[in-house]
C-alpha cells in the first residue's frame, strides 16, 4: 500500500485540533442504524460510569467501571461478544491512516506506513475472535462431561510503546471474545493514542450494547499506577507486554500472569541457505517498523564458507554496509552507559528510528529509500549483545553451524522467545530448533511470517514465553470449566433397566 504522507500529516493536524477543541472524531466504525442501539435508562447511567468512555485516571475507578462492563458482558450472549469485536476490528481497520499517523506522531518511532499496516491488520481472519472458544465433550457408560472456556472477569494489561494501539486493541479483541473485561496502563510515551482508541472503541460499543467501559485505560500511566492494578482485588488476571523490569514485578503480584518478556532473537545461516532469499529475510524483518519487534531478527551468525557472498546478497537487496571504522561509530553513538553498574543500553534517540537517521548519527548520507545498515562485528559488541530495536544489524563470522548455533543460544539469553535459521539441511534446523527451545522458531523466512504474515498460523502482538502461553488468543484469557451430568445423556449406549 502506498502512502501518501503530506495527506496523513493534514488529517493528523486536524484530528488534533478537533480533540483540543473537545469535539473528538468520528466513531462510525460499527454500526449505527436504529436496530443496532441501545439506550441505557437514565437512572442507570447516573449511578454509573456511564459516559466515561473508558477514560480513567483512578485506578479503583477504572476497575469498578469494567467490573460493572463485565458484568453487563456476562448476560449476553456469544454473538454479542462477535458484535463487539468486529467493532473494534472495523475502527482499526476503517481509521487505520489516522490512528497510525496519531500514533507515529506521539511516540516518534516506526515507520508510519506500518504503523498503519498493524491496524488493518487486526481486521484479519488471522487474528482470533470468538470462533476459538470450542468446547469439549466426553461421553461414555457413566454419561456426559462438557468443558467450556469461562471469563476471568477484568484483566489488567500493561502495554508499549512500541506498539501502543495495536496491542490494546488486540488484547481487547481476545480478551473480549473470552468475555472478559479490561484495564490497561499503557506505556507513557503512547498514552495519548492508547486513551484515542480506547475512547473510539467505547463509543462504538455503546451505540451498539448499551455496555460502556468494556476497555478502560489509565490516561496518565505511572509504574504507581501500574504497580496498582497489579494489586489490585478487582483484577483477576494481569498482562503484561514490555520489558524485563515491568514483566518481573507481574510475576510478582501474587495471581495469575501472562507475560511477553524481551527477546534478542538470533539468525543463524549456515552454508546450504539460499542467499539471495536470506539476505531479502533479513531485511524484511530487522527493517519492519525500524525493528521495534520483539521477534525482529537483532543478530546474524553466519558460517564462514558463506558469509562474504552473504554480505554482498544484503547489498543487492538495498541494504547499506557498514565497514570498519564505520561500525565502531556507530557503536559508540547508538550506546549509552546507565545505572549503577554502567551498563550499556541503547541510545534513546536511535531506538526505532530509519536508517537514514541511523546513518547520519556517524554522518553518513544514505539513499532515503534504504532499509537497513548493517555490517560485520565480532560476538562481543553491544548490537550482537543487547537487544537494541535498532535499524542496524550486526554479523558474526562463524567457523561452522555448530558455532553458529551455540553462539545463537548464548546471546539470545534464555528468554526462549524467537529464533531462526535459514538453511536446507534439516539436521542442522532440527539441532537448531532443539537447543534454542524458543516460543518462536522460524525457518528460511522473515520473522513476521512466524505470527501468520506470509507463513501459516494466527497472529497475535503478545507473545507470552516466560509465562509459557505461548502466542496468545482468546483460549489464553479463559479458565476451564466442566459441567458433568452423571449416567445420563449418552444416547449411543445399552438402554439401563433401573427398575
Amino acid at each position: 500500500m502506498k502512502i501518501d504522507e503530506a495527506l496523513i500529516r493534514d488529517v493528523v493536524t486536524q484530528v488534533l485540533q478537533e480533540v483540543v477543541a473537545g469535539r473528538g472524531t468520528s466513531t462510525s466504525g460499527a454500526d449505527s442504524s436504529a436496530s443496532g442501539r441501545w439506550a441505557a435508562p437514565a437512572a442507570t447511567a447516573a449511578r454509573s460510569f456511564i459516559g466515561r468512555r473508558g477514560q480513567f485516571d483512578c485506578v479503583d475507578q477504572a476497575v469498578a467501571a469494567a467490573q460493572t462492563a463485565f458484568e453487563q458482558l456476562s448476560t449476553r450472549g456469544l454473538e454479542q461478544r462477535r458484535q463487539i469485536v468486529d467493532i473494534i476490528r472495523k475502527i482499526c481497520s476503517s481509521q487505520a491512516v489516522e490512528l497510525g499517523g496519531l500514533e507515529f506522531q506521539e511516540t516518534k518511532i516506526g515507520r508510519l506506513e506500518h504503523k498503519i499496516e498493524k491496524l488493518v491488520a487486526l481486521d484479519h481472519p488471522r487474528v482470533p475472535g470468538v470462533e476459538f472458544l470450542r468446547p469439549q465433550t466426553y461421553s461414555g457408560d457413566h454419561g456426559l462431561a462438557v468443558i467450556e472456556r469461562a471469563p476471568f472477569g477484568v484483566i489488567g494489561a500493561i502495554t508499549p510503546v512500541t506498539h501502543s494501539l495495536p496491542t490494546l486493541a488486540c488484547n481487547a479483541i481476545s480478551m473480549i471474545s473470552a468475555g472478559n473485561a479490561l484495564v490497561a496502563n499503557p506505556h507513557p510515551s503512547g498514552r495519548k493514542i492508547a486513551a484515542e482508541g480506547v475512547r473510539r472503541f467505547n463509543e462504538a460499543i455503546f451505540q451498539a450494547t448499551g455496555i460502556d467501559n468494556l476497555i478502560c485505560v489509565i490516561t496518565e500511566p505511572t509504574l504507581e499506577s501500574a504497580n496498582a492494578i497489579f494489586a489490585h482485588r478487582g483484577v483477576s488476571l494481569v498482562v503484561v507486554t514490555g520489558g524485563p523490569a515491568v514483566a518481573r514485578a507481574a510475576l510478582k503480584a501474587g495471581k495469575r500472569a501472562v507475560v511477553a518478556g524481551p527477546g534478542n532473537p538470533p539468525v543463524v545461516v549456515d552454508e546450504t541457505a539460499d542467499l539471495g532469499k536470506a539476505a531479502r529475510s533479513i531485511i524484511q524483518g530487522a527493517a519492519y517498523d525500524n525493528n521495534l519487534l520483539c521477534i525482529a531478527e537483532k543478530e546474524v551468525f553466519v558460517v564462514d564458507q558463506v558469509f562474504d557472498r552473504l554480505m554482498d546478497e544484503m547489498e543487492r537487496a538495498g541494504a547499506v554496509r557498514l565497514r570498519g571504522k564505520q561500525v565502531e561509530q556507530m557503536t559508540a553513538a547508538a550506546f549509552v552507559e546507565v545505572g549503577d553498574d554502567k551498563h550499556l543500553a541503547p541510545a534513546k534517540e536511535l531506538l526505532g528510528q530509519d536508517a537514514v537517521k541511523m546513518a547520519a548519527a556517524i554522518g553518513l548520507t544514505v539513499d532515503p529509500r534504504t532499509p537497513l545498515l548493517f555490517g560485520e562485528t565480532d560476538e562481543h559488541n553491544p548490537f550482537v549483545d543487547v537487544e537494541q530495536m535498532m535499524t542496524f544489524v550486526p554479523f558474526v563470522r562463524c567457523a561452522n553451524v555448530e558455532q553458529a548455533i551455540d553462539l545463537a543460544k548464548h546471546y539470545e539469553h534464555g528468554y526462549r522467545h524467537t529464533s531462526l535459521i535459514h538453511s536446507n539441511n534439516v539436521r542442522n534446523i532440527t539441532r537448531m530448533g532443539k537447543l534454542m527451545d524458543t516460543t518462536l522458531f522460524v525457518k528460511n523466512g522473515p520473522c513476521m511470517a512466524g505470527l501468520g504474515m506470509g507463513g501459516e498460523g494466527y497472529a497475535s502482538f503478545s507473545i507470552a514465553g516466560p509465562t509459557g502461553e505461548g502466542i496468545t488468543t482468546p483460549l489464553t484469557f479463559t479458565r476451564e470449566r466442566r459441567c458433568s451430568m452423571i449416567d445420563d445423556l449418552w444416547i449411543l449406549g445399552q438402554p439401563r433397566n433401573d427398575a
